[in-house]
Order: C-alpha cells, then structure tokens, then sequence
C-alpha cells in the first residue's frame, strides 16, 4: 500500500528518480550528532568480535587497521538501532519507497587520516533486495568532501544494471571490487555537512576518495533499507526490522548475482 508523501518536495524526489541520490539536510539534529559521536567514541576502544575488530596496540601503519569500520552495530548496539530507525529517515525513505521501509545494516565509518577510499561499486550487487531494490542512508558525521575521504557519485546510474566487479586498486582502495562507470559518465563529489543524509539507489555507482588530511577524520553512519514490499535479501543482512523496531524475516535470496559463480562475499562502502 503506497504511504502519503510525509518529508521530501517534489523537487527533491524528481532529483532522486532522475540522478539516483539526493542530499538531505536537518534529519539529525547536533544533540542525536553529540550521541552518535559518544556512542561510537566508546565502542572505538573496545573490540567486538565479528563486528569491530580494531589493532588496539596501534602496531600497524594502516589507520584502518586501529579504526575499521564497525559492521551491523545495530545488533549488539541500542543507540546504534535506535538511530539505524530514525524517524525522519524513515519518513524520507517511505517518500522514495512509496510505502515502508525496513532496515537491514547498519555500518560506522571512522576513516582517520590517510585511510584509503573505497572503489566505485554498486550496493544491490551485495544485498540482492528483489524486488526492488535497496536504498542507502548515508549520515555525515563530519562533513566530508574531496580532501579527508567524501563520498564521490556517478549521476544517472540507478537504472544501470548490476555488474560483476573487476579488481580495485588495492593501493588506493580497501575493497576489492571496482565497478567501471558507463563512457561519457564521471563520478562526481558530494560534499556535506555534519548532520546531512545522502540517499542513494543500490544500482547507483559510488565510491570515496582517500583522507588526504593530516588531522580530520572522515565519520559517517550509513544504513541500508529495503522496501517493504520485496521478499528477498543476501542471508547476510537477515533479520531486517520495521520502523517501530520489530523484525521481519525475508527469504535468503539465492540468486548468484551477475558474476554467475559463488563470488567473494564483501560488505558495501
């Protein structure tokens, strides 16, 4: 059943439906930022086996090795599920939905200084959200753009199939898989604001730039979400949960994707 439009102008979901993502500003406000920055500060110093995994004795000359990205904190997390929920998301992604949206990931992204980015990819070639397709909700923490390691987007690609990836530049990117954007199609930087949301398809081609910086981090809360009216995901991503917090299970989507064989599992952004 389609929900009445609640949060989004008209302008804003053309951009959406026409490039593929759209920036949305004042769905956090600085008291839900100050928890987040608390939250993820405290969790910083602790290793959670399977989700967060840091080198605590800083021996390694990888930032990403003492700050990687904290997987699905949502589960073992409140604050973390509580804001993977956020009402004014929520509402947002009901808006480009047309109906419900249900949560399946949640991720922190620390991305200290010298980090290196992640290659162009496409985020439905992981979650496998049929029918339809996933959105992203991805949260500037600390303003982001070109120099500490933003988010970078090739306009007009949501409708562009999924495609097996090639291999990344693995001096430039810490995943392995690179997407190779359409001729005539440059991937373009979105620059936010602490406190901005940028929505994206899972077909849109997307990636981010190195933390060329000697002294800011790059903090992002990035959620996915699927529409309430699809019945298949990647069995990773299972349970997915309502807005009001209660889980739902949908079928473990045994499609093997584009690339045809059992391809190296590898979570988005």
């Amino acid at each position: 059943m389609e929900t009445k439009r609640k949060t989004l102008t008209d302008e804003q979901l053309a951009f959406f439906e026409r490039e593929g993502y759209v920036i949305v500003k004042g769905l956090f406000s600085e008291a839900d930022l100050r928890e987040i920055d608390e939250t993820f500060e405290e969790m910083s110093h602790t290793a959670v086996p399977g989700y967060f995994e840091p080198d605590l004795n800083g021996e390694n000359a990888d930032p990403l090795k003492r700050y990687p990205r904290v997987m699905h904190p949502h589960r073992f997390n409140e604050a973390a599920k509580r804001y993977m929920l956020h009402e004014p998301v929520m509402k947002v992604l009901a808006d480009l939905y047309g109906e419900e949206a249900l949560a399946a990931q949640s991720m922190f992204y620390y991305k200290p200084p010298g980090s290196r980015g992640q290659a162009l990819h496409q985020d439905n070639f992981y979650l496998q959200v049929e029918p339809g397709n996933c959105i992203a909700a991805w949260t500037a923490v600390d303003a982001a753009n070109e120099e500490n390691g933003g988010l970078l987007v090739v306009p007009k690609t949501s409708d562009y199939d999924i495609s097996c990836p090639e291999t990344a530049d693995s001096n430039e990117s810490f995943t392995t898989h690179y997407v190779k954007p359409p001729k005539d199609q440059k991937a373009i930087p979105a620059v936010m604001d602490r406190g901005d949301v940028l929505f994206f398809n899972g077909n849109l081609i997307h990636g981010s730039y190195r933390n060329k910086t000697k002294d800011r981090f790059r903090r992002a809360f990035i959620c996915h979400y699927a529409n309430a009216s699809a019945t298949r995901i990647n069995t990773h991503y299972r349970p997915l949960f309502r807005a009001d917090g209660t889980a739902v299970d949908l079928e473990p989507n045994p499609d093997g994707g584009p690339c045809g064989i059992e391809f190296e599992m590898a979570y988005p952004h």
